[in-house]
């Protein structure tokens, strides 16, 4: 089987396509321990126009759909991916019984091998815990979300100025809902029209 800096390699190579095609440069590979890589991926939410096509998403479906590969080869994979796994994604991986996944960098806002949460070893799943290792590579994991965040984004929306008008109403109704008495009479009606 190849080094983990190879197989983090190729799932760079998958991050590279997802930067090309103005996707968040997320990519992984599945390496199993006889067979090599048996799946790999890219995020395509903004090409599907789906929030949940990661890149790992984008693999399973690869293995299980098209490729039709047992699930217990599937299970005996390890994952390396370029950024931790979001939460959704950890709590996929789980859920197959991937054994363990390597991941590049961290992800601190969504990831679900232990930056946010732990779903990869949290004893409340009926899973077997998932092992989950970092830091392979993470410096050109982090170079490509740089290079994607320094870009435009062509598909974000194109954002609305508001009038002065819709600032003042902005103003008001926050000062309104800061004012204890405004407050006493919404919970007042709220508790009337209850009954």
């Amino acid at each position: 089987m190849q080094s983990d800096h190879e197989l983090m390699g190729q799932a760079l190579d998958e991050a590279e396509a997802a930067l090309r095609a103005n996707e968040v440069p997320v990519g992984c590979v599945f390496a199993h321990p006889d067979h090599g890589v048996i799946g790999r991926g890219h995020n395509n939410t903004v090409a599907s126009c789906n929030g949940t096509r990661h890149a790992e998403l984008e693999a399973i479906d690869q293995m299980l759909l098209r490729d039709r590969q047992p699930l217990e080869v599937v299970a005996a994979c390890t994952l390396f991916v370029t950024v931790e796994p979001c939460i959704m994604c950890a709590s996929a991986l789980r859920q197959l019984g991937i054994r363990q996944v390597v991941f590049g960098c961290g992800n601190d806002k969504f990831g679900g091998c232990g930056s946010v949460l732990s779903v990869h070893d949290c004893s409340m799943v009926a899973r077997k815990p998932m092992a989950a290792r970092h830091g392979v590579r993470s410096d050109e994991a982090v170079a490509l979300l740089r290079r994607f965040y320094a870009q435009e984004n062509q598909s974000a929306p194109v954002p609305q100025k508001r009038t002065k008008k819709q600032l003042e109403l902005g103003q008001q109704a926050a000062e309104l809902a800061a004012n204890p008495a405004v407050t006493e009479q919404n919970a007042q009606l709220r508790d009337a029209t209850a009954s």
